[in-house]
């Protein structure tokens, strides 16, 4: 592809990817889990702290406010832009634990869940490195002393 005909489409895709509207939409697909994962917690309670139990995270209750603070909080940063960076860093380190917790695929025997638990964990895996993203990018637009 020539050069000037790859400038044309980078300036079209520019002009509706390039948008505010565009990106927030993306923040907010990037955050859609963990905002429907910290409402549901929120609304049914019992079910955030068997949740808890399940994955052996003692005390439950505790760690199932923590867990709807994280999500619901670090979700309104990333869509607000308040402390941005900081959101995406903590749903990112948040993603990154509970993967490892919830999603061993290497322990379970060969077969269709092994293989669906292993998708899953990489497809975690990616949402720690979208978070990742937004964090650089965030650094990379704003000036923050230090």
């Amino acid at each position: 592809m020539n050069n000037t005909l790859a400038n044309r489409l980078a300036a079209t895709a520019r002009l509706v990817f390039g948008s505010r509207t565009v990106r927030f939409i993306a923040y907010l697909g990037l955050c859609a889990a963990y905002l429907q994962g910290g409402l549901v917690k929120l609304t049914d309670f019992p079910g955030a702290i068997a949740e808890m139990n399940h994955f052996g995270l003692t005390p439950a209750s505790l760690f199932a406010v923590l867990v709807i603070a994280l999500e619901l909080g670090a979700s309104a940063m990333i869509l607000t832009g308040r402390l941005r960076w900081l959101g995406a860093l903590g749903l990112a380190g948040f993603t990154l634990l509970a993967t490892g917790i919830a999603l061993r695929y290497w322990e379970l025997p060969i077969g269709h869940e092994r293989f669906m638990a292993a998708n899953a964990f990489f497809e975690h895996l990616g949402l720690v490195g979208g978070f990742l993203l937004v964090a650089w990018l965030d650094f990379q637009e704003n000036e923050y002393d230090g």
